[in-house]
């Protein structure tokens, strides 16, 4: 299914292309690196920042964007996006800005143009909230937090 996304360019982000997928079948938009040209910005270990993407996004109602990793930079170099998903409202016109967070033991290099997250465009859902003094009854009731354990039952030998 195909939706129309209205996009903006902000001045520091004119030169750079706009987030695209990168294959026929991707899920998401690459977003981009819109810091200042001639610079870089480094991620220490441990450390985070705000990187800016340089665009401006107007969703269709009912729908909302998620900021997602890529998931070349966790592998390779402990780069993840810090709230991942983060999610960006129909209702939000402000820049998207991506919360990196390098958990690596090396510092990493932003440059401007880099690659630094993906942006899924979804459908939302809301509920409609209904009080009730009891909830019914399932298998798993109140048990979370490992309480279906970590591997599958295994069968005596």
């Amino acid at each position: 299914m195909n939706i129309e996304l209205r996009i903006k360019r902000l001045p520091h982000g004119q030169d750079l292309p706009l987030p695209a997928y990168q294959t026929p079948a991707a899920a998401g938009l690459d977003l981009l690196a819109a810091i200042p040209r001639q610079t870089k910005l480094v991620l220490e270990p441990g450390g985070r920042d705000l990187v800016p993407t340089g665009v401006s996004i107007e969703l269709p109602e009912g729908h909302e964007a998620q900021v997602r990793p890529r998931s070349g930079l966790a592998l390779r170099h402990g780069v993840t996006v810090l709230n991942a998903p983060g999610t960006i409202d129909a209702d939000y016109r402000g820049e998207i800005c991506v919360i990196l967070v390098n958990l690596g033991s090396e510092p990493f290099e932003i440059l401007r143009g880099d690659r630094i997250a993906q942006m899924i465009v979804a459908p939302v859902s809301r509920a409609v909230l209904t009080e009730v003094p009891v909830l019914s009854t399932s298998a798993r009731g109140a048990g979370g937090f490992g309480s279906t354990g970590t591997a599958p039952e295994r069968s005596p030998q």
